[in-house]
């Protein structure tokens, strides 16, 4: 009896570090590369900005301005985003570094701003023919 019982145990071990591994790939390894990403930046959960980074010559920065008066300064160059400097208290949105794939978004609380990746290939959010939760 106590066999089949750590038989079962391995068993359910192994399938286990299996589903975990593929969910760590799946999350980890960037996919859509080959068509480069559009940024998309949220402030007050309305979108203000999209821009492809596939289409950047060459480095430039911009200020966002939060209706608080908090600011951002964002750095956007060839394939890739940030946030380079920033009034709010703690500078997390600075220390997350720099987007260049779609695993995660930079986000700043104090100026309410998000800057989200997705793949060119992709409608955005606003977009009439986005797929929702409905049609998907």
């Amino acid at each position: 009896m106590k066999k089949k019982s750590t038989r079962g145990a391995v068993l359910i071990g192994i399938f286990l570090l299996m589903v975990s591994a593929v969910s760590l790939w799946y999350i980890l390894v960037p996919r859509e590369r080959a068509s480069g990403y559009i940024a998309d930046l949220y402030q007050e959960g309305k979108l203000i900005l999209s821009i492809p980074l596939s289409a950047v010559p060459e480095a430039y920065t911009f200020t966002v301005t939060g209706s608080d008066g908090c600011k951002n300064q964002v750095e956007v160059r060839p394939g890739s985003i940030g946030i380079v400097s920033a009034d709010c208290p703690d500078k997390l949105c600075v220390r997350q570094g720099f987007l260049s794939d779609s695993v995660l978004p930079v986000t700043c609380l104090p100026n309410r701003l998000v800057i989200r990746l997705r793949p060119a290939a992709l409608p955005s959010e606003n977009d009439q023919e986005a797929v929702d939760i409905i049609t998907y």
